[in-house]
């Protein structure tokens, strides 16, 4: 056995050789004001350029107070593959939604590799832009996601919260092995586009213990997202967890090896929903796993619809070329806001192939509630309530 005192000065040198090598760039030392009117986005920035050039493993520190800061891009690679944000204040959007123009991102990683983001707040200042989508008015903006992340790797959100988005809150593309923990997302429930997490193009994406409250989907899956997990999630108000839309694009990546367990949605319109436009496509649904959810009062508590086409544009009378196979529902118990509690409107040309309902218990107003399937096969185990309708 190692001799204590040893053990001892061991883990002092450790932690003094980890401390000699970090580095750390408060953005107060770049001239950032936290009295949300001066704007630091320069402050920002140049703390970034400093902690991406370091050989070292970097911190930036964004302390308590409110900082203004207008769209920026955080661009890889770096020197070292470790940089920390941690974020104690808020950094806010400009109320002008037209102070950032026609940009689509307001705070954009790209091509980095190692970065995290611990705690602190992002508010987009989204509400006005709202207001004047829902006028009905042209000159509006299409609005930016919130926190963009794009072809980077290694990266690691946890404790963020974000207020407001003008579009998306939190963008997921063309990464590999990024986790999200502990995130808090929070807008109005009649909020346009404005989905708390998208996920697309990327391999290895975690959700963990996350609460969404949004206008739009809770979790949104793209083309291209594959080994996906997303774990003790409440969702709502929203549109619930959804697998789409997909086939939008003729030549599209699949959907394939994703995992949602553990889940909880209340008052959504959606609960695990599976959507794909009604025309031809290569792309594809398969290998998922719905574990554990529990619904309150959900519109539409399973759904497969494969027949989206807002506005009737560009899909009258064709059919999804999606193919959906490998789908399992294991355990999803609650109420249906609606008498129709389970719906698989699948492809004639493509029917849902592999679907399997394990012990599903939904109700409607204390009484059964009904299934509805076209074109969906697949077989059952245990309880099922409402009773399946797959051939």
């Amino acid at each position: 056995m190692a001799n204590p005192t040893t053990i001892f000065f061991l883990t002092l040198f450790l932690v003094y050789f980890h401390k000699s090598l970090a580095v750390s760039y408060n953005i107060l030392n770049f001239g950032a004001n936290p009295d949300g009117t001066t704007d630091s986005t320069n402050s920002l920035s140049k703390a970034w350029s400093s902690a991406c050039a370091s050989t070292k493993p970097s911190t930036i520190y964004v302390p308590q107070g409110r900082f203004l800061l207008n769209n920026i891009h955080f661009k890889g690679p770096c020197k070292n593959k470790a940089i920390t944000f941690r974020i104690d204040g808020t950094l806010v959007a400009p109320a002008d939604y037209n102070a950032m123009g026609k940009t689509r991102n307001w705070i954009l990683f790209e091509g980095a590799d190692g970065v995290s983001i611990h705690g602190g707040t992002l508010d987009a200042n989204g509400a006005a832009l709202w207001a004047c989508k829902k006028s009905g008015s042209n000159s509006c903006p299409s609005g930016a996601t919130t926190l963009g992340i794009s072809n980077s790797k290694n990266v690691a959100i946890s404790g963020l919260r974000s207020l407001n988005s003008q579009m998306f809150h939190i963008v997921i593309n063309g990464c590999q092995n990024v986790k999200l923990q502990g995130v808090e997302v929070l807008a109005s429930g009649n909020s346009p586009n404005t989905d708390g997490i998208h996920v697309q193009l990327s391999l290895g994406v975690t959700i963990l213990n996350s609460k969404i409250s949004t206008g739009d989907d809770c979790v949104s899956i793209g083309p291209g997202a594959t080994n996906l997990w997303i774990e003790n999630v409440v969702c709502g108000p929203g549109h619930g967890i959804s697998i789409g839309s997909l086939g939008k694009d003729f030549e599209e990546a699949g959907v394939q090896n994703v995992t949602v367990k553990t889940v909880r949605f209340k008052n959504t319109q959606n609960g695990l929903r599976i959507k794909t436009w009604g025309r031809p496509s290569k792309g594809f649904v398969r290998g998922v796993l719905f574990h554990h959810a529990i619904m309150t009062n959900v519109e539409n508590p399973i759904v497969i619809d494969q027949n989206y086409c807002p506005n009737n544009k560009n899909c009258p009378g064709q059919v999804s070329g999606v193919r959906i196979s490998d789908v399992t529902y294991q355990d999803i118990q609650g109420t249906s806001a609606t008498q129709v509690a389970v719906k698989f409107d699948c492809s004639k040309m493509n029917p849902c192939q592999g679907i399997r309902l394990e012990n599903v218990n939904l109700s409607y107003k204390n009484r059964p509630s009904q299934s509805s399937c076209s074109n969906a096969a697949g077989t059952t185990a245990g309880l099922i309530e409402p009773s399946s309708c797959l051939y």
